[in-house]
């Protein structure tokens, strides 16, 4: 036989002594020890202490855990393997608390403190106003001013003493030349006394003159330079002095591109020849492209001289036809030289006089304007008011 077996097929186990010595008390524990039934025995005899002990202490057989952050979780995932944490006293009957979010990577702005409310909330403040109206600006005079020897233009002189505000001219402001000793003699003893706060536009009598010289060498750099056309801000306003001897592409041109530069919601202009007219002269088509590019800009004025007489068309377009987003255009060439009678009726006329010389007063605001016929003597008067476009 082998050493280490006991007879075929059936394993040998060692004998431990449980106590020194030997009879029949020894020999029993060291068979006893030998045999698997005791080892399997003892094992349960452990397990079932266990029980009694947890049963005994409430503490629960399996080990809670905490939760493991999602970090912490993708780590172990990685490398195969996931660390519990030590058993908890915590009885199973109470809830697992939420576990607090993660912090992210950006930080949270902070937040001032929120005032505590009060115990009555405080009267509302009353509502905002609107802004206050643009001041209005004035802007009056006349066309065919100046005649040697009349009294006229004294007349209307005086008007504009009385009335603050810019001044306009429509043309023709001296007879019968233009001359530069007409301008000295004639012009300036009246209308002359208002040269600083004048911005003129020239006429046809002006021109008989070469180059308008007596004009533009009495009002200078108020005359607009070489061309006899330029444009200035009044208020809310932007206003356009034309030169309607010289109409041609390079005025229409610059006319064209300042109102694209400087869009206005009010515009008006003011030159010598009038595209209608039920005066002696009648219509001047050569002024059409003026009407134009104004329309097209949405102008609202048109102030004109040349016919002795007083003359307010309603709004209208270029081709002559009402047009309720048309411009008004006021004749007005009544500053001083002798009136005419009118040849007829244009279509959208609405009130003519040539009983008296007088000047145009308008009362220019951000959103409309009012017109106001000053007479220097005599009872007729014409006022009204419009919208800007």
């Amino acid at each position: 036989m082998r050493p280490g077996t006991a007879g075929v097929g059936r394993p040998y186990y060692p004998t431990y002594s449980v106590a020194a010595g030997s009879g029949s008390e020894g020999k029993a524990v060291n068979t006893l020890v030998r045999r698997p039934a005791f080892w399997i025995g003892v094992a349960w005899l452990v397990a079932i202490g266990l029980v009694a002990v947890r049963v005994a202490t409430s503490t629960p057989l399996v080990a809670e855990t905490t939760p493991i952050p999602s970090e912490a979780r993708e780590s172990a995932s990685s490398s195969g393997s996931i660390g519990l944490s030590s058993p908890t006293a915590t009885p199973t009957t109470e809830p697992t608390p939420t576990p607090s979010p993660t912090a992210t990577a950006s930080p949270m702005p902070t937040l001032a403190p929120t005032a505590a409310p009060t115990a009555r909330p405080a009267t509302p403040a009353p509502p905002t106003q609107p802004p206050a109206v643009a001041a209005t600006a004035v802007l009056v005079g006349a066309g065919d001013i100046a005649t040697c020897g009349g009294s006229g233009d004294e007349a209307t002189a005086a008007l504009l003493d009385s009335i603050a505000g810019t001044v306009f001219t429509a043309g023709d402001n001296v007879y019968s030349d233009g001359t530069a000793a007409e301008f000295a003699d004639c012009f300036n003893p009246s209308w002359g006394r208002h040269k600083a706060r004048t911005f003129p536009a020239p006429g046809n009598h002006d021109y008989h003159v070469a180059g308008a010289a007596g004009y533009y060498g009495y009002f200078g750099n108020r005359a607009g330079g070489p061309g006899g056309y330029y444009a200035y801000n009044l208020g809310a306003w932007r206003v356009y002095s034309l030169n309607s001897e010289i109409v041609g592409d390079a005025q229409v041109n610059w006319l064209r591109a300042d109102l694209a530069a400087n869009p206005r919601a009010c515009v008006v202009a003011y030159w010598h020849h009038p595209l209608f007219s039920s005066g002696r002269h009648g219509n001047d088509d050569a002024v059409r492209p003026f009407w134009d590019v104004l329309h097209a800009a949405g102008a609202e004025l048109v102030i004109n001289g040349h016919d002795h007489d007083y003359e307010r068309f309603g709004p209208q377009a270029p081709d002559g036809g009402a047009n309720a987003n048309g411009i008004r255009e006021i004749v007005v060439g009544t500053g001083g030289a002798g009136l005419r009678p009118f040849e007829g009726v244009r279509p959208n006329s609405e009130v003519r006089d040539f009983s008296t010389n007088g000047v145009l007063k308008l009362t220019l605001n951000a959103s409309g304007y009012r017109w106001d016929f000053v007479p220097a003597g005599g009872s007729f008067r014409d006022s009204g008011t419009g919208t800007c476009h």
